[in-house]
Formats: structure tokens, C-alpha cells, sequence
């Protein structure tokens, strides 16, 4: 079989982020074992966004089952299917509904690590649009028309964003950008990617900067990606794909049900909006644990609109599964998928040349059977500290090339496999708002 080339960059991103129980963004092709079914549905919800429809996901599995992985898989497959990928991780300062402006900070945290192939790190907000008017610009003069013709041009390609709640400013802030464009005012361009990356404080401000009287606010955070799932259509991409991490915050780290509720009620409307038709060329994927879901005092099944609408096929029981349903369950990789991934560390790990392997055949099954022996079922089930230990020792063999492996495997003590997630802990340990405290 050939090898394949493994770029320096890519083997310290995957080999690094690994060694301490994150996910890399890069290089994913080279380790990505399992899941043919999972990725075979969003494929399938990528097509019908293609096709001018919308998706919504719930990415569920245990801590450390590979959630944001498989995120990450996702949003490397849309960008090559020239989509446009927003990500964020949801957090107690950044949701999908507040008063505070912590609805705002998500959507400016989307935008920030907005995504496209030319550039998948994010930060491509005003690499689109500079290259929308830009195109827009070339196509109208080099046909013989003025700045005027490509000015009216733009305009018509943005009607249909009109028709959308708040389309007329976002209209109205892309014309501004082209005129900063045309007249070489780098402040005029600032002012319009400030306002689309919501970072305008007061309505004031925007005014005088552009004469806009609305600015994209914790209320009005879903009807702009909506705004901005169209645009990027007129702008030749496929659609806009929305990816969001950390679901478990807004269940378990948000104590306050009042809050909880409200943003599970800006959840039901994206899962209503979406699943009726009513949305366009966008989808949503959110990742949450089994908690996050089930749990009927604090997670999305105690919102009873949700729970019925997320509800699992009453059928897909005894090995049967169901994939068309909004939440997709990630199965557990077998103990052979775990195996296939060691390998594709090792050759990681050795740049793809196997005469640099410092870990034989031999050694990988002895490492597997210690991790069976040591954390059971876990090992493979939730397989971040398995994995964790393996490049570890794959790095002191290679900085100690003397050292027996078998002694090195005999002395790996990792037992304990954390089975929840840390947010879930802590709110279990923490005074719950719906509950009283009293002394007698």
C-alpha cells in the first residue's frame, strides 16, 4: 500500500492535541477509524442542504466517546463540499438565548471562527465577502459596465435577502462594504465586518458608522444566521453549517431553570424551523452527552416540547438503529476500531515511515490487552485515556530507544476511566435554583 505523506504540522497538531485529551483540527484523514454510518447520514443532511433545505443534529455519546471528533470530521467533509462552516463552543457567557449580551457573543464567536476551504482555521468572514464583491466587480466591468452597473448588480443579487426579518440592514451593510471597496476606505470595510461579526455595541454607533438603525443583538442572533445561510448561497457556496460544542453548559453549568428554558425554547424553534421546511441552505449539529439529553430535571427531555420532537424510534430496538431521526447516537468503537486507530498513531507518530517505528505489531496488542485488563469495556468505549497513555508511550520510546516496551506497559497504572463529564459533576454537587435549602 502506499504511504501517505504526513506533514510535520499535521503530525505535532494530532500528536499533541491527543497527548492531553483534545481534539486536532487538522490532519483528522490520517487517524479517522469507524463510524461509516454516522458520517453516511450527515453526508446524506449535507446533500439536502445542497439542495436548498436545512438539518439539525444531536450529536449525543458519553464523555471522551469522541463527540467533538466527529464534529471536526464533519466540518472537514462540508468545507470540501465548499460549504461554510461556523463553530463555537457553547459556554455560560456565550448561548443561544440571554438579556446580557451572552446570545451576541456566541453569534460574534461563530463569525469569528467562520471557515471556508481557503480557509478551514477560521477567521474568513472578510476573505468571503472582499472575494463576493470583488467577483462581482470583475464579471460587471469586464463586460463594459461601470461602477454604478456593478453597485446595481449587487443590489439585485441581494433582493431576496429582503425578504428575511432584518434583511434590508444586512443589505444596506454590504453595499456600505462595497462603496469602502470602491473608494479605497479601509474604515468604511472595517465598519461593515465589525457590524457582521456583531461586535457594534449600541444601535447609536452603528448608525453613525453606517447608517443602519439595527445591529445583530441576543435577539435577533438565529434570524441572522438565517440571513447569512442565504447570502453565502448568493456568495456561490453550498450552505451554511452551524456546529456547536458543549451542549452539556446549557443543561448542567446553567442552574438557573428560567435561563435553561429559555434556551431550550431558542433550541425548539431551530428544531422546529428546520424540520417543517421553513429554513434554507443552513444546518445545525449539536454535540451533547447522554445526560445532556435524557436527564428529565435539568436536560433537553425536561423541556416537554423538545423531549417529543427528539423522542427516539420506538422501533430501533435489539441492534436495529434508525439514522433519520434529528438525534444521531454515536456507537461505541469495537475493540478492532481502537486497534486500527493505534495503528494510524503509530505511523503518525513515525511520519509514515515504517523502518522509524518504535512499537511492534506485537506491542500493540499487549498494549490493548493491558488497557482490557486495567479500565474493562472502557478502554474502547470511552477511549481517551487509552489513547492518551499510548502516545505517551510511544514518545518516551522514541527519546529512549533502549528501553524495553514491555517493561513500559507493565507499569502503565491508568485505571480509573472518568466516565461523565466534569460540567455534569459539578452540578450535581451544586445547589440546584429549583430547590430550597433549609435548616430545622
Amino acid at each position: 500500500m502506499a504511504s501517505v505523506r504526513i506533514l510535520d504540522r499535521e503530525r505535532a497538531a494530532i500528536l499533541g492535541s491527543l497527548s492531553v485529551g483534545v481534539v486536532p483540527r487538522i490532519g483528522l484523514h490520517h487517524i479517522q477509524v469507524g463510524r461509516k454510518q454516522e458520517v453516511s447520514a450527515m453526508l446524506q443532511d449535507l446533500k439536502r442542504i445542497e439542495d436548498g433545505s436545512a438539518s439539525v443534529r444531536f450529536v449525543v455519546g458519553r464523555f471522551g466517546a469522541g463527540k467533538s471528533f466527529f464534529l471536526n470530521v464533519i466540518q472537514a467533509v462540508a468545507l470540501e463540499r465548499k460549504f461554510v462552516v461556523a463553530k463555537a463552543d457553547i459556554t455560560t457567557d456565550r448561548r443561544m438565548q440571554a438579556t446580557g449580551g451572552q446570545a451576541q457573543a456566541l453569534y460574534a464567536e461563530l463569525m469569528k471562527n467562520l471557515a471556508t476551504r481557503s480557509k478551514p482555521d477560521g477567521g474568513a468572514l472578510a476573505n468571503l465577502v472582499e472575494r463576493w464583491v470583488g467577483d462581482i466587480a470583475h464579471e460587471v466591468k469586464s463586460a463594459g459596465g461601470t461602477d454604478a452597473d456593478v453597485e446595481k448588480n449587487l443590489a439585485d443579487q441581494c433582493k431576496p435577502l429582503q425578504d428575511l426579518v432584518a434583511g434590508y440592514d444586512f443589505v444596506t451593510v454590504l453595499q456600505r462594504y462595497y462603496r469602502g471597496h470602491l473608494d479605497g476606505d479601509a474604515a468604511s470595510q472595517t465598519a461593515a465586518i465589525r457590524w457582521l461579526r456583531a461586535e457594534y455595541p449600541t444601535k447609536t454607533e452603528a448608525r453613525q458608522d453606517l447608517g443602519v438603525r439595527t445591529i445583530i443583538d441576543d435577539n435577533s442572533v438565529y434570524d441572522y444566521l438565517k440571513l447569512f445561510a442565504r447570502f453565502v448561497t448568493i456568495a456561490g457556496y453550498a450552505g451554511l453549517l452551524v456546529c456547536l460544542d458543549e451542549l452539556v453548559v446549557l443543561s448542567h453549568r446553567l442552574n438557573n431553570r428560567v435561563a435553561r428554558n429559555n434556551n431550550y425554547e431558542a433550541i425548539l424553534r431551530i428544531v422546529n424551523d428546520c424540520m417543517q421546511g421553513d429554513v434554507r441552505n443552513l444546518g445545525f449539529v449539536f454535540a451533547a452527552t447522554d445526560d445532556c439529553m435524557s436527564d428529565k430535571r435539568r436536560g433537553l427531555f425536561s423541556y416537554e416540547a423538545l423531549a417529543s420532537r427528539l423522542a427516539s424510534n420506538r422501533f430501533a430496538q435489539g441492534g436495529l438503529v434508525d439514522l433519520s431521526g434529528p438525534v444521531l447516537t454515536l456507537a461505541n468503537l469495537t475493540p478492532e476500531d481502537l486497534y486500527v486507530l493505534l495503528h494510524n498513531l503509530r505511523r503518525v507518530h513515525a511520519k509514515g515511515d515504517a523502518t522509524k517505528q518504535f512499537l511492534p505489531d506485537d506491542g500493540i496488542e499487549t498494549y490493548l490487552h493491558s488497557c482490557a485488563q486495567r479500565m474493562g469495556a472502557a478502554y474502547y468505549q470511552t477511549p481517551r485515556e487509552a489513547i492518551k497513555d499510548f502516545i505517551g508511550l510511544l514518545n518516551v520510546l522514541e527519546q529512549n530507544p533502549s528501553t524495553d516496551w514491555k517493561l513500559l506497559i507493565g507499569e502503565i497504572k491508568t485505571v480509573n476511566v472518568q466516565k461523565a463529564d466534569p460540567a455534569e459533576e459539578d452540578a450535581a454537587e451544586a445547589a440546584d435554583d429549583d430547590l430550597t435549602s433549609f435548616k430545622l
